[in-house]
């Protein structure tokens, strides 16, 4: 799709405060998904557009938002109780970016008539309400758990009564949306909006349930799909490597990486898979990195995100350690490298992760570690995702290097029990996540050697951990110096406390302080299963009987409740017995015709 100019469109024309603000943003060109879709928004016509990761889709509903509000004000003014526009995203940090965008439009003086809010999580709903009724903002930019508490809440703001004059509703990252679990949400929120609004769909990937949210919130909506090349799924101007490494070598080998020519002065983002492996590093990094800004952030902070995304953004070789829920919703475009300590959970994922950079039209690379056993990983992501991946021609670190760093891991953690405890919590949730990826046909846990695992993550022994009794741990190297785990202290004064005082009502009673004693014994799996289904036999059976009794008493009046039960236990666990057979069938565990076999229905 070829490249127009901004001030081009002229069907309608986009007006001229939208205009100035985006020659102020210093975008000359439309890109392809905005050339697409910003025609048919203004047109009035539902639009789900499909576009690959940083490729303007702010812009592409954001400018439509602002012409379709203006030219409902030139006819009858908004009021501050109306709500224009409902803009929906997946994670607070992609709704504060899309705040942002529209605050630079909203200062011109030709829009300071609009107002906007924006309404997530993190903070008291209380004190939104008090925000909203005071504000009277016409556009609204939320996460989906938020919007649905205030539709709900019983207060004076009533929103369902402001959203009645709803021009258009936004659905950003709808895949995302989905992926994390908001689909009854968003169903919950479109009963509250009116049926003739216009609702543009956004997202990166098209998915069973994106279809399926189209056909529930969409009027004959026009589909459109911009990809940059038909023959792959990242941005054009994006780099992708791989590296193959040993387990125990893994962090070694990032290191020299980020000191490296290529890395040393460029901003970073660093991929982990659980919010512990966050944790532990980023306490870790610094004291190798001692030049270079190291943040940490992850799904569990809470009121610290947005500080430490401001800091990345404005320090120039800053290295930001996250989870996926950066994966979408942060636009910086100066990112230079996106880093992957393993492959993502899902093909998906990565695709996503990599689009943190070579943004706007910038230059962007990707690397992610494999370990030797993970080699196939690269052809499934060709296949799957039409994503190429370069082997990094880079010299590996010297081997000598790692007995030098393991050692220096090793007294960190003797020195600090905080710290071990942080190291433990990481190779086992690492692990953990690991056994649940979708691509377990090529990414096999047993293929991998956890002991070379838990060396890269300077652990001072194994952990206990249920894997260990099947799956391979040879190859772990521990501390050259003697350690004992049970007399590692904290730094922590209030934890230190805490353990003294554990280590003295050991002494005491021999009985570890919060330590369930094991049961002598244990039932089998297949008696404990039959004990719960018993119990939600019996629960189902209570609230048929309390049912019964209910619609007696409607048809009998009170005197009902004297009644006595008309049934006898037989008949009971004749009714239960039923139920049973009836769960069989619905999960096909039997076959129709034994279940009628069971039941008697058998044709004569």
């Amino acid at each position: 799709m070829s490249r127009k100019k901004w001030s081009s469109l002229d069907k309608p024309p986009l007006s001229e405060p939208v205009l100035e603000v985006i020659q102020e943003m210093k975008f000359e060109l439309m890109t392809p998904v905005q050339t697409a879709t910003i025609p048919l928004l203004l047109a009035r016509k539902d639009v789900s557009a499909e576009a690959v990761t940083g490729s303007g889709k702010t812009l592409a509903f954001v400018v439509p938002l602002l012409e379709m509000l203006q030219r409902r004000h030139s006819e009858t003014p908004w009021l501050p109780k109306e709500v224009g526009a409902l803009i929906i995203s997946p994670t607070r940090e992609l709704a504060m970016q899309i705040s942002e965008v529209l605050d630079r439009f909203l200062q011109h003086e030709q829009l300071a008539y609009l107002r906007q809010q924006l309404v997530v999580g993190g903070n008291s709903i209380e004190d939104d309400i008090k925000s909203l009724m005071a504000n009277g903002p016409n556009i609204l930019v939320c996460t989906p758990g938020r919007l649905e508490d205030l539709f709900q809440r019983k207060s004076n703001l009533n929103l369902a009564a402001r959203v009645k004059s709803l021009e258009l509703l936004v659905l950003d990252e709808a895949d995302r949306l989905l992926d994390l679990g908001f689909k009854a949400t968003i169903n919950n929120i479109l009963a509250y909006l009116p049926r003739q609004r216009r609702t543009g769909l956004f997202s990166a990937t098209q998915t069973t349930e994106v279809t399926d949210l189209i056909r529930a919130g969409l009027r004959n909506p026009v589909l459109v799909s911009v990809k940059e090349k038909s023959t792959i799924n990242t941005p054009v101007r994006l780099q992708n490597f791989y590296k193959i490494v040993e387990g125990d070598e893994k962090f070694i080998e990032l290191l020299h990486f980020l000191k490296s020519s290529r890395a040393k002065n460029s901003k970073i983002m660093i991929f982990f898979p659980t919010c512990a492996c966050v944790e532990y590093w980023n306490e870790v990094m610094p004291q190798f990195l001692k030049e270079r800004l190291i943040l940490g952030i992850h799904g569990k902070m809470k009121n610290k995100r947005k500080q430490v995304i401001e800091k990345f953004r404005k320090e120039e070789k800053a290295v930001l350690l996250c989870t996926d829920v950066l994966a979408r919703g942060l636009d910086v475009p100066e990112i230079d490298w996106v880093i992957q300590w393993d492959p993502p959970s899902n093909a998906a994922s990565f695709v996503h992760r990599v689009g943190r950079t070579a943004r706007q039209e910038n230059y962007g690379n990707a690397l992610v570690f494999l370990l030797p056993n993970e080699d196939a990983y690269v052809t499934f992501l060709k296949i799957n995702q039409k994503v190429e991946l370069t082997p990094l021609e880079d010299e590996s670190c010297n081997r000598d290097s790692l007995q030098t760093t393991l050692n220096k891991l090793h007294k960190m953690q003797a020195a600090d029990k905080g710290l071990y405890d942080k190291a433990v919590r990481a190779f086992v949730s690492h692990i953990q996540a690991y056994s649940k990826h979708e691509c377990n046909a090529i990414l096999r846990l047993k293929d991998v050697d956890l002991g070379k695992a838990a060396t890269g993550y300077g652990l001072l022994q194994m952990p206990r951990m249920p894997e260990l009794k099947t799956l391979k741990a040879d190859n772990f190297i521990g501390p050259s110096f003697e350690v004992d785990i049970t007399k590692l202290t904290y730094k922590n004064p209030q934890k230190e406390m805490a353990r003294l005082e554990k280590v003295k009502t050991y002494e005491e009673t021999g009985q570890w302080p919060g330590k369930k004693k094991h049961k002598k014994a244990t039932e089998s799996w297949e008696l404990t299963k039959k004990a719960k289904m018993d119990a939600k036999t019996k629960k189902e059976l209570r609230k048929a009987k309390k049912q019964r009794k209910k619609a007696d008493e409607a048809a009998n009046g009170p005197k009902a409740k004297k009644r006595k039960p008309q049934y006898t236990q037989e008949d009971l666990d004749e009714l239960a017995n039923d139920l049973r057979l009836f769960k069989k069938l619905k999960k096909n565990k039997i076959s129709e015709e034994d279940f009628n076999k069971e039941m008697g229905l058998e044709d004569d």
